[in-house]
């Protein structure tokens, strides 16, 4: 057996074999370091070859995004998401946002907060007639948790179903009283009973807006702390833009001086078209502390995910569209880190 003082200045474990030989600890692999070594073996790409940059890029994604576990925030993040612009992708941007942030091990809570029901329909939760449904809570006062139900597909998220009853709420909310406030109330209540209750709490709460200003988009913006703004890479998304900051301002000022636009996402960016460039660069200009680096191409696999049942994220986790909306997630869970002001 080795003498005590051959192995007293190495660093060596000094636990030893059934020979009498030290077994040395080997340290577990860095799994940062692990991911930067295998993005950098992936070959550049020039915009020469976009198909090929594109599989680089996804590569890339892919590997830096695999397995991740994003921030969790100091309190529960509220946000609305809104564009009164049709068509732009704020339920697709919903549903897949929060379930890039389920994915990462966040607590997400989505509410449908338009009758036409599709974010019920990509989270594969229930909303047929007579379901318990945001119609409920918003005129009959019914407790949201009784609404409330898991997504089958991804652990850690929760929908609140919309029916084809809340198509005429918009008439019903008049005459009642706090009309305005409504759905933060339910909300604000849901929330403390969930800690009380000695439940995980949630981290992110998405409101889904129907494309209108109507009293349903009142609601979820003074619901809401924060505002999401999904814009469509074309002319006519920055015109109805003016529009909604107005509106935004207004709720400010009368209803919610809490609310704040604080991501603003690119979505259906075609970088082939020199449209989808100089929208993207005129929102950068005006918006640099809100615009997200990632843009959402378009993408079949995400237009056909709905159809069954389900987020891209499950769908086709692997696809292009599921790796840009993971990463617009992982962006929107570290710029809150980043700015106090949303803490």
């Amino acid at each position: 057996m080795p003498s005590e003082g051959r192995w007293a200045d190495t660093d060596v474990s000094r636990e030893t074999t059934g020979d009498g030989w030290p077994v040395q600890e080997i340290p577990a692999p860095d799994p940062d370091a692990q991911r930067s070594a295998l993005m950098d073996s992936v070959p550049d790409m020039d915009e020469e070859t976009p198909l090929a940059a594109q599989l680089a890029l996804d590569a890339r994604r892919r590997i830096d995004l695999s397995g991740r576990r994003f921030p969790r925030p100091q309190q529960t993040r509220i946000i609305t998401v809104a564009n009164q612009k049709g068509g732009v992708g704020k339920t697709t941007t919903t549903v897949n946002v929060a379930a890039g942030l389920a994915r990462a091990g966040l607590k997400v809570l989505v509410i449908d907060n338009d009758p036409q029901g599709n974010a019920s329909t990509a989270l594969g939760i229930d909303h047929r007639a007579g379901t318990p449904s945001i119609y409920e809570v918003l005129v009959d006062d019914a407790p949201l948790a009784t609404a409330v139900q898991a997504c089958p597909d991804v652990e850690g998220l929760w929908g609140v179903p919309a029916t084809i009853d809340l198509s005429g709420a918009e008439i019903e909310l008049v005459s009642l009283v706090s009309r305005e406030t409504r759905l933060r109330k339910a909300l604000d209540i849901y929330l403390r009973d969930r800690v009380e209750r000695g439940e995980e709490p949630i981290d992110y709460v998405f409101v889904d807006c129907p494309p209108s200003l109507g009293l349903l988009t009142v609601n979820a913006f003074v619901t809401g702390r924060e505002v999401l703004i999904p814009i469509q890479c074309e002319y006519y998304a920055l015109e109805g833009l003016s529009q909604l900051l107005k509106t935004i301002e207004l709720i400010k000022a009368h209803l919610n001086p809490e609310l704040v636009v604080s991501t603003i996402l690119l979505t259906m960016y075609d970088g082939r078209t020199n449209l989808a460039q100089q929208v993207a660069t005129e929102v950068r200009t005006h918006f640099p502390d809100q615009t997200l680096r990632t843009t959402v191409p378009r993408s079949v696999r995400i237009s056909e995910a709905p159809s069954h049942g389900q987020t891209v994220m499950t769908y086709d986790p692997g696809s292009t569209g599921a790796l840009a909306y993971l990463e617009a997630a992982r962006e929107l869970a570290e710029h809150a880190v980043q700015r106090a002001d949303l803490q």
